[in-house]
């Protein structure tokens, strides 16, 4: 259906269909301009959401693989062993009371050296101790006793 409108001097004088205006007849019609707002809308709406994230700059936090003997091993009787930075600590699980420290060195892959004090005895000994694995170490001690430790963490 075709109406034209009269009085008008902008060139836009034929309008299509009922209830439209100028604008209506560039944007294509009615329902062209409704999706229009829509999509501008969306648009709109997604921009203010990207702009609400933040971005972190910082690497993600890495876990690092414990190397050599750091960490904590125990023996058959529950006595904790402590490695850390060439600190030697063994203390009970019970009471956590402090029972030898001293140091270590590892002087290959598969060979740790201990040199210890005992808090009970006041002596000092070493124990030598064979990294059979990476969770376990056979270990004998200066006097020729002989003990397994495991590690814990």
């Amino acid at each position: 259906m075709r109406t034209k409108l009269k009085n008008l001097s902008e060139p836009y004088r034929t309008v299509y269909g009922k209830g439209m205006n100028k604008n209506a007849v560039r944007a294509g019609g009615v329902d062209n301009m409704k999706s229009m707002t829509r999509i501008g809308f969306t648009a709109g709406l997604a921009a203010a959401l990207v702009g609400c994230q933040s971005y972190s700059s910082a690497p993600p936090p890495v876990v690092q693989r414990q190397t050599g003997v750091e960490g904590r091993w125990v023996d058959p009787n529950g006595i904790i062993s402590s490695f850390q930075a060439g600190r030697f600590e063994t203390r009970t699980t019970d009471t956590n009371s402090l029972l030898a420290a001293g140091t270590y060195r590892q002087t290959s892959p598969t060979l740790v050296e201990i040199e210890l004090t005992s808090i009970l005895r006041n002596t000092t000994s070493r124990v030598n101790c064979a990294v059979v694995t990476r969770s376990q170490m056979n270990c004998t001690s200066s006097a020729g006793s002989q003990f397994t430790l495991a590690r814990t963490s």
